[in-house]
């Protein structure tokens, strides 16, 4: 029976935060060691869920040493990257050998030492391994793919949906090919093409535009046997490193050298199509404005908070917008969330049925987010925050995290969020597969928090140069 390593090490690292992310924030989300894996994960829809059917399937024999995946925050520790690794690499000494691995990645993380933390990661495991054992990597599409990681790894597939929905079809996609590539029928290698670009394709968002159709035009290349496996990263652009910004990868047969031509022309369309955006973004008052016409009985209006996004590494504390709705009176409001632990261990205090007054919110960078709010209502209901996720993203794994994707979020806390006129969440996308369903319409709202969009030279010393929009471009084909 081949033994195949599997893991998930993920995280999307803003640099920008001022949250790094320790070993401690690993385990305090979504961390699973061994045999807790199987328990978590097996009969969900999520990349690990389809892992354990293929091993079922091909008659596997898994190991599966760790799962983690923090929620996005600022750079990861040394101590965190090596502990997690050790943890990986020890299984390969332990357990191996090793006849594959299918592994769950992100593709933007950085470690204090390491930039390219997926590259060096895949780098040491590509030693352990040796160079004939496939590895085949599933990644975010906001990854910031690297020359390394293309290197290191057999094929790299990536989410083909934003809000991402489609993990469990890309790691079903990605066992598929693993299995064929330890059979010996086929030799997988990748290919990548980049541009002098911070960003682009619409950051990701695959309901239409460049994002989609490169989509669209890599599903047909693989179905024409082609290539094995192309894939479109939008890259995630709130990163200070040399290799931020889009990618293409072409996986192919052996050393084909159609790959190169395709993720190359790819990348042509990206460049061409850089300025394309489908985001509109409103100010506080006009949000506010809108949450003001709601009517009883009518669907909600949902309004995202864009710019303080856990999910892009924002820290979610920002009261800029609560504030702004309740100086205007606005009632019928259903709110996700603020994170604060303060305010948390307070009510906590006070205890369920006590009015009082919490200061809420705007305590981890006050001059990015806002002061802290003084609000006075009644805590109604304490809980862990864990719950089923069962909607588009969640696949039935259980959940804790802050970035409103689910409608479990308000549910587990007795709030039906179709009630109300007006549910406010902290999201820039991924809260669309689950709550536009049940909006009557849908808006962001630009707080001027941590993931605002701005680019300006300054905050990118590190990127290489030149680079749009930093700097004008004179040969768009430099990577």
């Amino acid at each position: 029976m081949p033994r195949v390593l599997t893991a998930r090490f993920m995280h999307e690292t803003n640099t920008f935060s001022r949250v790094p992310t320790d070993m401690a924030t690993f385990r305090r989300r979504d961390f699973h060691l061994e045999n807790e894996i199987p328990v978590a994960f097996r009969g969900t829809r999520s990349a690990f869920g389809a892992t354990f059917e293929a091993a079922d399937k091909f008659g596997w024999t898994l190991v599966h040493p760790v799962s983690a995946n923090p929620n996005p925050s600022g750079t990861v520790t040394d101590d965190a990257f090596e502990q997690i690794t050790a943890m990986i690499l020890g299984a390969v000494d332990m357990k191996g050998p090793i006849n594959g691995a299918l592994l769950h990645l992100h593709g933007a993380m950085v470690s204090d030492s390491h930039e390219d933390a997926e590259g060096e990661f895949l780098t040491r495991l590509r030693r352990r391994l040796g160079p004939d054992v496939p590895v085949v990597v599933t990644l975010d599409l906001h990854a910031n793919v690297t020359q390394r990681m293309a290197d290191n790894a057999s094929a790299l597939i990536a989410y083909r949906t934003y809000p991402h929905i489609d993990q469990y079809e890309r790691a079903w996609q990605g066992a598929e090919l693993l299995e064929r590539a330890m059979q010996g029928e086929i030799r997988p290698t990748t290919v990548i093409a980049r541009r002098p670009m911070l960003y682009g394709l619409d950051h990701g968002r695959t309901q239409r535009g460049p994002m989609a159709e490169l989509i669209a035009r890599g599903e047909a290349i693989e179905n024409r046997g082609e290539a094995l496996v192309v894939s479109i990263c939008a890259g995630f652009s709130r990163a200070n490193i040399h290799d931020v910004g889009p990618s293409v990868t072409v996986t192919v047969d052996g050393s084909n050298p159609q790959g190169q031509s395709i993720a190359e022309e790819f990348m042509d369309y990206a460049w061409q199509t850089r300025d394309f955006t489908t985001v509109k973004l409103l100010s506080v008052a006009e949000a506010v404005a809108l949450a003001r016409r709601g009517v009883p009985g009518a669907k909600p209006l949902v309004i995202a908070d864009y710019t303080d996004n856990p999910g892009g590494g924002g820290y979610g504390d920002a009261t800029a917008f609560l504030k702004g709705l309740v100086e205007a009176g606005v009632d019928n409001v259903a709110f996700h969330a603020i994170c604060d632990p303060e305010a948390v261990q307070e009510g906590m205090r006070a205890g369920i049925g006590t009015k009082t007054t919490l200061a809420l919110g705007g305590k981890t960078d006050p001059a990015m987010c806002g002061p802290p709010l003084a609000l006075f209502g009644e805590v109604v209901c304490l809980t862990n925050g864990r719950f089923i996720a069962y909607g588009p993203m969640g696949g039935g794994v259980e959940r804790d995290y802050g970035q409103a994707v689910d409608l479990g979020q308000f549910t587990s806390l007795g709030i039906d969020p179709t009630r109300y006129r007006t549910v406010a969440v902290k999201s820039m996308q991924h809260f669309r597969a689950a709550f536009e369903p049940i909006a009557r319409a849908v808006v962001l709202v630009d707080t001027g928090a941590l993931c605002s969009e701005i680019y300006t030279p300054e905050l990118f010393t590190r990127v290489r140069r030149p680079i749009w929009p930093l700097d004008p471009v004179a040969d768009p084909r430099a990577p």
